[in-house]
C-alpha cells in the first residue's frame, strides 16, 4: 500500500506545485492490477470549508495535471476526464511459448511482442508487420497497405503495389536512386563535360559541408561533455560529497568501509538500469541487481525523486551505516553522489524476502527456522537501537524488508525511511512514514517517532511468523485480530497448524505473549528490542536443551543454576514474569492493540 498526506490551513499557504501543501501525489508501481482509493480528513474540513469543502483523489498520467491553488480547488468538480495509461498483456508466457498454443492470438501478417508488466508474470501483445495495418487479433489479421493509393511515394515514376511493400517504375530519363524509398532520380548524360564539372563542384561543396558538420558536432560534443562533468561535480557537492570524504577520512575510511562509486560504474553494473535487473520496487525507490568490474554482485538502490535530501543528514547516515558490521544487517558497501538523487550500494542477498517465503509459498519454513529468523532480526534491531554510538530507528520494519540468504540467515534491509537519533534524544518529531499494518498507532497519532515504534512493527512480524497471515488484508489489521484472539483465549485458532504442533505449542504461546506485549498501544508499556531479543534467544535455547520443556528442578537446583533469589539481576530465562499458566507475561499491564482500529484514521493514505 502507498499514499501521501497533504496539509493545508489556509489558501495563502498553498504552493504552486503538488508537493504536500494542499495537494500531494504518489507513484503507482509497475504491475498493479487493482487500485482502491480512500480519503480522510482529520478535522472533516472544518478549518478550510470556505475554500475547500471536499477532497479529490484520482489517477492521472504523469505530467497531464497541473495543480494551481487559484483554480484547482474550485474547478476540480467540473474538470473533464483526465488521461491515464492502462498497460495490458495476453497470457502469462512469452512469445516463444504462446506460439505453440492453440489459443495464440496473433493472426495473419502480424508479429508477437513480449511484454513484462510485473516481476511475476509476463505475456505478449500483437503488432501488424511493416506494410500492414488493422487489428492483428481478428481472424483475417492485418491487411496490406496500398501505398500507391494512400499517397504517391514514387517521384518521376509509377507506383506498383505488392504485399507489404511497393516498387517504383521510373519514367524515361530517370533511374532508381538505389535507396529504400525507391524514388527516381534523373540520369546523368554521358560524355558531357559540363555535367561532369557540375558533379565535381557539387561533391566538393557536399564534402566541405560534411567536414564543417563533423567539426561542429565535435565541438558541441566537447561542450556537452564539459557540461555533464560540471553537472556531476554540482550534484557531488550538493549531496555532501566533500563532507562525506572528510568524515570518512576522520573515521579512517577506505575501500574496506565505504566506497564512493561513479555514475559510469553503476550504469555499467546494471546494464544502464535495464528492466531485467530490477529486484524490487517500493515507495522509496527501485532496487537493481548489479555486477561490478570485479564480478562482485551487489544491490543498487535508486531512490525516487520528489523531495530534497539534506546533504549533512544523508552523509551522517552513510557514515553511520558504513560503520555497522552486524551479520544480520545488510552491509552498506558505498554510494554514488554524482546524480540528482544519491544511489546506495548494498551487499546482494540471494534468497529473497521473508514475506515471499511466508506468503507466496516459495518454501515452507519450519517453526524452528522461523524462531531463528525472529531471534536474528530482533538482535539486529536491538543492535541498531542500543549498541552503536548514534542509535538508528528503522521506521519500516516488515517481512518484506527482512532478507534471507542461502542459509536462511536473516538480514534487515531498506533504511530508506530510517532516522538517526541525536545524542540525548529519545523521540523525534516527524511526518509519519511506514507501511500500513505495521505502523505504530501511537506514532500515527502523535508524529513522535521512538525506538518503541520499531518494537510494535517487529511484534507484527512475530505474529506473521506464528500465523502465516499478511499484516493487512480486507481493511483489517492482523495485529488487532491477533490481540483479540489472545484476549478471548482463542490463540490456537489463529496459529498456523502446519508449523505449530504439540511439540512446540508451549514455545509458540510464549512467543505470542511477547508479540502481544510488543503490540501494546502505549509505547512506554512495550519492552525494548534488547529485552525482546534476550527473551526470544532464551526461549530458543530452552527449546533446544536436552532437559526439554517439561524438565523439573527442585528449589535447590534452581537456586544453584539461576543464583540467589535475592539477586536483583537474576530474571527468568524467558524474560518478564510468569502468570499462573506458566506463560511469560510483561512487567506491566495496560492498553493493548485492540484499540488500533480506533486510533488509525481510515483511508488516510499513509
Amino acid at each position: 500500500m502507498t499514499g501521501c498526506m497533504s496539509i493545508c490551513d489556509n489558501l495563502d499557504s498553498v504552493e504552486q506545485s503538488c508537493s504536500g501543501v494542499g495537494c500531494c501525489l504518489t507513484d503507482i508501481p509497475r504491475g498493479l492490477e487493482n487500485y482502491t482509493v480512500r480519503l480522510d480528513s482529520y478535522y472533516n474540513h472544518t478549518y478550510i470549508l470556505d475554500f475547500n469543502p471536499c477532497s479529490y483523489a484520482f489517477i492521472v498520467e504523469e505530467g497531464k495535471f497541473t495543480f494551481s491553488p487559484n483554480t484547482s480547488f474550485n474547478d476540480l468538480s467540473n474538470t473533464e476526464e483526465l488521461p491515464m495509461i492502462l498497460n495490458w498483456e495476453i497470457g502469462e508466457g512469452p512469445c516463444d511459448e504462446a506460439q505453440k498454443k492453440d489459443d495464440y492470438a496473433c493472426k495473419a501478417n502480424s508479429k508477437c511482442v513480449n511484454r513484462t508488466i510485473s516481476d511475476e508474470l509476463s505475456g505478449y501483445i500483437c503488432h501488424c508487420q511493416p506494410g500492414y495495418q488493422g487489428n492483428p487479433y481478428l481472424p483475417d489479421g492485418c491487411q496490406d497497405i496500398d501505398e500507391c493509393k494512400v499517397s504517391n511515394p514514387c517521384t518521376n515514376g509509377r507506383c506498383a503495389n505488392s504485399p507489404g511493400s511497393y516498387s517504383c517504375l521510373c519514367d524515361k530519363g530517370y533511374r532508381s536512386n538505389g535507396t529504400n524509398d525507391q524514388s527516381c532520380i534523373k540520369e546523368i548524360p554521358k560524355n558531357q563535360p559540363e555535367t561532369t564539372l557540375l558533379l565535381i563542384v557539387s561533391l566538393s561543396i557536399t564534402g566541405g559541408f560534411l567536414v564543417l558538420f563533423v567539426g561542429i558536432s565535435w565541438i558541441c560534443s566537447g561542450i556537452k561533455k564539459r557540461k555533464f562533468m560540471k553537472l556531476k561535480e554540482k550534484y557531488f557537492k550538493e549531496n555532501g560529497g566533500l563532507l562525506l570524504l572528510q568524515k570518512l577520512a576522520n573515521h579512517g575510511g577506505s575501500v574496506e568501509t565505504t566506497k564512493i562509486f561513479t555514475t559510469e560504474e553503476l550504469e555499467k553494473a546494471t546494464n544502464n538500469y535495464h528492466e531485467s535487473r530490477v529486484l524490487g520496487e517500493g515507495g522509496y525507490g527501485t532496487v537493481y541487481k548489479g555486477v561490478l568490474l570485479d564480478n562482485k554482485v551487489v544491490a543498487i538502490k535508486k531512490s525516487k525523486g520528489g523531495t530534497s535530501i539534506q546533504s549533512e543528514q544523508f552523509v551522517n547516515e552513510v557514515v553511520v551505516l558504513s560503520q555497522i558490521n552486524h551479520r544480520n544487517v545488510v552491509k552498506l558497501l558505498g554510494c554514488c553522489l554524482e546524480t540528482a538523487v544519491p544511489l546506495l550500494v548494498y551487499e546482494f542477498v540471494t534468497h529473497g524476502t521473508l514475506y515471499e517465503h511466508i506468503h507466496r509459498k516459495r518454501s515452507l519454513l519450519s517453526f524452528e527456522l522461523r524462531m531463528k529468523i525472529a531471534v536474528e532480526t530482533a538482535g539486529a534491531l536491538a543492535y541498531l537501537h542500543s549498541s552503536i554510538s548514534t542509535p538508528i530507528i528503522h521506521r519500516d520494519v516488515k517481512a518484506a524488508n527482512i532478507l534471507l540468504d542461502d542459509n536462511y540467515t536473516a538480514k534487515v534491509s531498506d533504511f530508506g525511511a530510517s532516522r538517526l537519533v541525536p545524542s540525548g534524544q529519545t523521540e523525534i518529531q516527524t511526518l509519519v512514514l511506514g507501511t500500513y499494518g505495521y505502523l505504530d498507532p501511537e506514532y500515527l497519532q502523535s508524529n513522535q517517532l521512538t525506538e518503541k515504534s520499531d518494537v510494535y512493527s517487529f511484534g507484527v512480524v512475530l505474529v506473521e511468523l506464528l500465523t502465516s497471515k499478511v499484516a493487512f488484508s480486507n481493511d483489517r489489521c492482523l495485529a488487532s485480530i491477533f490481540v483479540s484472539s489472545m484476549d478471548e483465549d482463542c490463540l490456537k485458532q489463529i496459529l498456523d497448524g502446519a508449523i505449530v504442533n504439540e511439540g512446540n505449542i508451549e514455545t509458540a504461546e510464549n512467543v505470542a505473549s511477547i508479540a502481544k506485549r510488543c503490540l501494546r498501544v502505549k509505547g512506554e508499556e512495550r519492552p525494548t528490542m534488547k529485552e525482546v531479543a534476550m527473551e526470544l534467544e532464551g526461549m530458543t535455547i530452552m527449546a533446544k536443551h536436552p532437559w526439554g520443556k517439561n524438565a523439573m528442578f527442585c528449589p535447590e537446583e534452581n537456586e544453584y543454576l539461576l543464583g540467589s533469589p535475592s539477586d536483583s539481576n537474576v530474571m527468568d530465562v524467558r524474560g518478564g514474569d510468569r502468570d499462573s499458566s506458566g506463560l511469560t507475561t510483561g512487567m506491566t499491564t495496560g492498553y493493548d492493540s485492540m484499540q488500533i482500529q480506533m486510533l488509525m484514521p481510515r483511508g488516510d493514505g499513509r
